[in-house]
C-alpha cells in the first residue's frame, strides 16, 4: 500500500459521491467478524503492583528500522480526524488480510502506507496487563492453545502471533506449510523481513502501540472476555476498561482514541471513569438508535457498523444521510469476506462512509 493509494480515497468520493447493530470489529475465534473475545476466571491484579513486561519501544532508538519511517498522519487528534473533507482508513488490527494480525508489523506497515487510524481490540493478561488481541484464546493466531487470560503478559509475548498468517483470509489452517509466509519469525526460526526484528511478530501491548504511534488516532474495541464455557466475565471487561483509562491519562491520549465495546455496560463504566473521550455506541444503543431513534450518549461521535446486520443490510445511502444529519460520522468495518475488495470499498464510499474499517489497505482504490 502506498500513500498515495490511501489519500485517493478523497477522489473516490469525488467520482462516486455520493447502523446498524453493531460496533467496531467482530469477534470469534474461527471468523473475525462476529462478537466474542477473551478471559478465563483468573483475577485481575492491580496494575500499579504488577511487574509488567516492558513496553518501551527499541524499534524507535535504533537506525534503519521500519518504524523510523513512520511520519504523522494528516489527522493526528479526533477532533481533526473528524473534521477531514474526506473519508478516512482504519486499518483492522493493522490490515489483517493483508499482515499478520494485531503485530507492530502490521502496525508500522499501514502506518507507512499512510493510514489514518489503526484500529485494535484489548483485553487483560492474567497478571493485568491491557494487551492488544482479538479472540478469547490464543488458538486462531499462535503457536500455543488456551484462553488468553490464562497467560501472563511475558507468555503472551513470547508467543509466534504470525504463525497462522498466510493473507487474505481471517484464518485457514489447512494450506501448505510454505503458505504460512512469517511463520518462525517470532522465535528466531526465519529471519525478520528488512527494517524489522522478531519482537514486530509478538502480541504486542497496547501501551506498547499507543507510544510507537504518539501521532495516530487509535480506534479500541474492550472485548468482552469468556470463561471456558463460554460464560461473559463482565467484570474483567470493566477490569480492562479502568486500566485502558490508566494509559490514556499516563500517555497523553485523551484526545486521540476513539473507545467502543459490544456491551454498553462496559462503554458506561469507561465513562464514569474519564471524562472527554471519544466514543462510539454499543451495541444496544446502536440497535436503538437504528430502529427507534434513541438518543445515544453525547460523546458518541462515530458509528461503527457492518454493512449488513442479521442478514439486513443497513449501510445504505439513507442510513448515512440519517446519521450524518444529526451530526454523526459513520466507519464501516467489514463482517464478510467478499466485502473486502477495492471495488466493494469504493461502493461504501460512493453511498456515504466517512471511514471504512479494513482488512486489506493494500486494496485501498
Amino acid at each position: 500500500m502506498k500513500r498515495n493509494r490511501i489519500r485517493s480515497l478523497t477522489s473516490i468520493l469525488v467520482i462516486g459521491v455520493a447502523m446498524s447493530a453493531t460496533v467496531a470489529c467482530g469477534g470469534g475465534d474461527s471468523a473475525e467478524p462476529s462478537s466474542d473475545s477473551s478471559a478465563t476466571e483468573t483475577e485481575t491484579t492491580d496494575p500499579e503492583t504488577t511487574d509488567v513486561v516492558s513496553t518501551e519501544v527499541p524499534a524507535t532508538e535504533a537506525p534503519g528500522l521500519a518504524i523510523d519511517r513512520v511520519v504523522a498522519p494528516e489527522a493526528s487528534t479526533v477532533t481533526d480526524l473528524l473534521a477531514l473533507d474526506r473519508p478516512v482508513v482504519i486499518v483492522h488490527a493493522g490490515g489483517d488480510f493483508d499482515y499478520p494480525h494485531s503485530t507492530m508489523y502490521a502496525y508500522t506497515e499501514s502506518a507507512l502506507g499512510g493510514a489514518d487510524v489503526l484500529e485494535m481490540d484489548v483485553m487483560l493478561s492474567a497478571d493485568g496487563v491491557l494487551m492488544v488481541q482479538h479472540d478469547n484464546t490464543v488458538d486462531r493466531l499462535t503457536n500455543d492453545t488456551g484462553l488468553v487470560s490464562s497467560y501472563t503478559a511475558a507468555e503472551l509475548q513470547a508467543m509466534d502471533n504470525a504463525y497462522w498468517f498466510s493473507g487474505g483470509v481471517w484464518s485457514d489452517k489447512s494450506l501448505p506449510e510454505d503458505a504460512y509466509t512469517f511463520r518462525g519469525v517470532r522465535t528466531g526460526d526465519r529471519p525478520a523481513p528488512e527494517g524489522y526484528t522478531a519482537d514486530d511478530f509478538a502480541m504486542p501491548t497496547f501501551e506498547q502501540v499507543a507510544r510507537a504511534f504518539p501521532d495516530h488516532v487509535l480506534d479500541v474495541e474492550i472485548k468482552i472476555p469468556e470463561t471456558e464455557t463460554g460464560e461473559p466475565q463482565l467484570d474483567r471487561a470493566y477490569a480492562a476498561a479502568a486500566e485502558l483509562v490508566r494509559l490514556i491519562e499516563v500517555l497523553d491520549r485523551a484526545d486521540s482514541v476513539i473507545v467502543v465495546s459490544f456491551d454498553d455496560s462496559v462503554l458506561t463504566e469507561f465513562r464514569s471513569l474519564i471524562a472527554d473521550v471519544a466514543t462510539s455506541p454499543g451495541q444496544t444503543s446502536l440497535v436503538n438508535w437504528y430502529l427507534a431513534g434513541a438518543p445515544l450518549d453525547p460523546r458518541d461521535v462515530v458509528l461503527q457498523a457492518p454493512p449488513i446486520y442479521e442478514g439486513i443490510e443497513v449501510m445504505t445511502a439513507e442510513t448515512f444521510a440519517r446519521a450524518h444529519a444529526e451530526g454523526y460520522e459513520v466507519w464501516v468495518w467489514m463482517n464478510e469476506t467478499s466485502q473486502e475488495t477495492t471495488e466493494f470499498y469504493s461502493e461504501l464510499v460512493a453511498r456515504g462512509a466517512d471511514g471504512l474499517l479494513i482488512a486489506r489497505p493494500t486494496a485501498v482504490p
